[in-house]
């Protein structure tokens, strides 16, 4: 790197006016990973299409986003940051607009499409600007501001999806994205401008690798539809699901090989020699993966096993994105006093225990109990993301930046997406597990039920039903009550093994370079 170039470069606008207008898109987009889960059925009901159809909304976008953060990279390094991160502004901001004004479902697919393909290079991209915005000392204040919308924004969406969905309508989800949208591209292009080695970077000669994005559409395409679909296809005993999962498998065995050997390859995974930064990328994507999977999993118990609707249930998460707001901040501040690797194991634990906590689960379980284990588990959230990201970074050249922050965004959503089709296929096969050794004891010869059985006969005998109704009625409640035990267990079993996840962060975060946070991006 030509050292003159950026040696002493400092951004001309304040670095938190820039962090926060960058800040805003990466938001949003976030945001609509998870504003749809709660509104798929009152999308399908719209434009006249099955529940199970209706999921394809969540997948065109995640597909189209997986791909993109991986070479978001590239994509700025060829048409300039700034540039790239207007145009995915604008086409976003558009491309919702669509979607808020669909009619028919094919419709809203192409434009949920487009909303993946490019705010997809969003994230990665606000990141980039970031690292080049601040020096490296000053980066964990700066990540603070930046966990706040990615960490507390897939936490939000069903809360505001259901309330603008039950309080207008579906297209609203969408819609809200344009004012937004159109705000953050003024603010940009006002404040943000590319540093001298960003422009070097652009003027030199600049091969597109079309064999490297073949390999990347293949590997990630393939496995989004494969998770995404799995569960409605009974997994691998579906023809598609495992063509699906074969073109992934040889998009990745192809694109590792054709990435670490290629001249220019679209993503550098040299990125990866870097200690930190390999286990910076491994710690983020268990958090991602544990992040979007009890994101889902408390609002889809409040909804299915408690009868909350889609205010309500999104409304059990809101307590919790409150906690984070506040101990981010804390968190930041802390960074300056404890080594962050002492922080991650700290978070990992606490996350690894309330989620251990949470699998006390029972059926007459109230809003305040729900809304208490859903606050204990973003504790560990916050003390999470900002070390993570800080260190992740900390020993990198600056020059690796824009690929680094593509594959640590890429690996940290494609987890959280793995999070979400794996915990509700965890739910679905313990409840099996759960129905096979429980109905053991749904016999005559096994006393508690007989006495309990007997109960409920009885209570409605007194009702004034007859001897053979009463029999009949009670076995229904029965079996009602075994299904709710099942439903509960089950998810009491997902947390468990959710919990045990968590806890492999605190080993991981003992394998960061014990160096100070500095040099990431200067005296290169």
């Amino acid at each position: 790197m030509s050292g003159s170039a950026g040696r002493g470069w400092r951004p001309a606008a304040n670095p938190w006016v820039i962090t926060l207008v960058v800040t805003m898109a990466a938001f949003m987009e976030v945001l609509d990973t998870t504003i749809v889960n709660v509104s798929l059925p009152h999308i399908a009901g719209s434009l006249s299409v099955s529940n199970d159809e209706s999921t394809w909304a969540l997948t065109t976008y995640l597909v189209a986003n997986g791909i993109v953060l991986t070479i978001s990279g590239a994509l700025s390094r060829m048409i300039g940051r700034r540039r790239y991160f207007v145009i995915c502004i604008s086409v976003f901001t558009l491309a919702s607009l669509g979607c808020g004004m669909a009619t028919e479902f094919w419709h809203l697919l192409l434009f949920r499409a487009l909303q993946g393909f490019f705010g997809g290079g969003l994230q990665p991209t606000q990141q980039a600007i970031i690292l080049d915005t601040f020096p490296p000392e000053r980066r964990g204040t700066a990540f603070s501001v930046t966990a706040i919308a990615i960490v507390v924004a897939p936490i939000l969406g069903p809360v505001l999806g259901g309330y603008l969905t039950d309080t207008y309508s579906w297209h609203w989800i969408f819609l809200i994205n344009v004012p937004i949208g159109a705000l953050t591209v003024f603010g940009v292009l006002q404040v943000v401008e590319d540093p001298p080695w960003v422009k070097e970077e652009q003027a030199r000669p600049f091969r597109f690798d079309y064999v490297g994005l073949g390999f990347i559409v293949l590997a990630l395409g393939g496995m989004e539809v494969a998770l995404d679909r799995g569960e409605t296809y009974d997994w691998l005993s579906s023809d598609f699901i495992r063509k699906a999962a074969l073109v992934s498998a040889f998009g990745y065995v192809g694109g590792v090989y054709w990435l670490l050997y290629s001249r220019n390859p679209i993503v550098d995974l040299r990125v990866f020699k870097d200690r930190n930064f390999s286990v910076g990328c491994a710690a983020i994507g268990l958090m991602g993966f544990v992040l979007y999977a009890s994101a889902v999993l408390i609002p889809q118990m409040a909804q299915q096993q408690l009868g909350y609707n889609a205010t309500w249930s999104g409304l059990v998460l809101a307590p919790g994105a409150v906690v984070l707001v506040m101990l981010i901040p804390v968190t930041g501040k802390l960074m300056g006093v404890i080594p962050a690797k002492y922080m991650v194991a700290f978070g990992g634990f606490c996350l690894s225990a309330a989620l251990y906590y949470s699998q006390g689960l029972t059926p007459d379980i109230d809003y305040l109990e729900l809304a208490i284990m859903r606050s204990a588990q973003t504790v560990g959230l916050a003390f999470l993301f900002v070390p993570i990201s800080t260190i992740a970074y900390a020993t990198l050249p600056r020059e690796l930046n824009g690929d680094a922050t593509a594959l640590f965004t890429m690996i940290r959503n494609v987890l959280g997406s793995v999070g979400i089709s794996v915990s509700t296929a965890l739910v679905a096969n313990h409840e099996q597990i759960r129905t096979s050794y429980l109905s053991e004891y749904m016999t005559p010869l096994y006393a508690p039920f007989n006495t309990t059985l007997q109960r409920i006969e009885q209570a409605l005998i007194d009702h004034g039903y007859s001897a053979a109704a009463a029999g009949q009625l009670a076995m229904g409640q029965m079996a009602q009550m075994l299904r709710e035990q099942v439903a509960i267990l089950a998810y009491a079993d997902t947390f468990r093994i959710t919990a045990a996840l968590a806890l492999l962060i605190v080993p991981l975060a003992f394998l960061f370079t014990g160096k100070k946070i500095q040099g990431g991006a200067g005296g290169h």
